[in-house]
């Protein structure tokens, strides 16, 4: 006997990584193991030095194929034994490592668009659907689009054993957003990239694709973000620690490195309206969502907490995000309270 183990892995596509998957069957009793894969196809090597090495870091039930089939979820690695270059995971392993005993963790709400051939789900076939305002958490099929997706997105999730905390209709026709968490930075960037590839494979039954693109429509439309929720042990027990946290983000020039790192075309989403700061200038405030971090009102209240940043994309790289974020805080919060 034997079962399938789909292997997935992020490419090495610019700016924005995409990712692929392949079958293996392997025996009863055996675990996945390293496989290989053609580089030159995926963006991550030429053809004359091709071979890759994809190395397993995570297993989740498959809820797709079911039964005994996994879902196994990979490192890339040159033939030599080294993290490719496209391998951001192995970048934020060690500084998750260093700063563990500050017990940081993530929820990420991921954002994201149905689209029907060229146009998001729900607009017509020309010209535009009623303005923004009655899609935000809506019901009847006049506001919402895609919804048999999604149900079927979050079942899928959940069979997986994926850390799945809700899932609500955005403020566009056939834009979504589910959410992530809370887990440690490692766990969540993980997840999150496991319910990227299952929104994918989801929506391919249906007919439908679904994009990460930060502004999917032009014009007087939100953006697709993946708003960031972060703390720390200190954090959750005392607001001196908050206000560190978001003062540490916009400190020196923090601001521009996660900017820059935060998913392309962030200048396109990032306009000062539609719930968004500015790309090129940094504020924090509480209960507020046109700043770049906000604080939640209840946080204000209890003292402590976490705190939103606002500002990644939704197809930002989780591992990345995560790993500045820990970086930057966790350094900070290091020297403040002497941790």
């Amino acid at each position: 006997m034997s079962y399938k183990a789909e292997y997935i892995w992020i490419d090495g596509t610019e700016p924005t990584a995409k990712l692929r998957s392949k079958t293996k069957i392997v025996g009863d009793g055996e675990k996945p193991g390293t496989w290989g894969f053609d580089g030159s196809s995926t963006n991550q090597a030429t053809g004359r030095f091709s071979d890759l090495v994809l190395k397993p870091v995570a297993t989740y039930p498959d809820p797709i194929r079911g039964g005994s089939d996994v879902l196994v979820l990979c490192e890339v690695f040159t033939v030599d034994d080294t993290p490719h270059r496209s391998n951001t995971r192995s970048l934020l392993r060690p500084v998750a490592e260093q700063f563990a005993d500050q017990e940081p963790l993530f929820g990420i709400e991921q954002e994201y668009t149905f689209f029907q051939g060229s146009r998001p789900l729900g607009f017509p076939e020309a010209g535009y659907p009623a303005p923004q305002g009655g899609y935000y958490c809506g019901v009847g099929a006049d506001e919402i689009f895609g919804r048999e997706i999604v149900e079927k997105h979050l079942d899928n999730c959940l069979a997986a054993g994926l850390t799945i905390s809700g899932i609500n209709a955005e403020v566009m026709p056939g834009q979504w957003e589910f959410q992530v968490g809370p887990l440690n930075p490692l766990d969540v960037a993980d997840q999150l990239w496991i319910a990227r590839w299952l929104l994918y494979r989801t929506a391919e039954d249906f007919g439908i694709s679904a994009t990460l693109d930060p502004k999917p429509a032009k014009g007087d439309w939100n953006g697709a973000g993946a708003h960031t929720n972060f703390s720390t042990k200190a954090m959750r027990s005392g607001y001196d620690a908050i206000i560190e946290a978001c003062e540490a983000l916009g400190r020196d020039d923090k601001p521009r490195e996660h900017i820059q790192q935060y998913g392309a075309g962030i200048e396109a989403r990032l306009t000062g309206a539609h719930e968004t700061a500015p790309w090129n200038e940094y504020n924090y405030g509480v209960s507020d969502r046109g700043a770049s971090v906000r604080i939640p009102w209840q946080v204000e209240v209890d003292k402590q907490g976490y705190i939103e940043d606002r500002r990644p994309n939704a197809n930002a790289d989780p591992y990345v995000v995560t790993r500045l974020i820990v970086d930057t805080c966790c350094s900070a919060l290091d020297k403040a309270f002497l941790l």
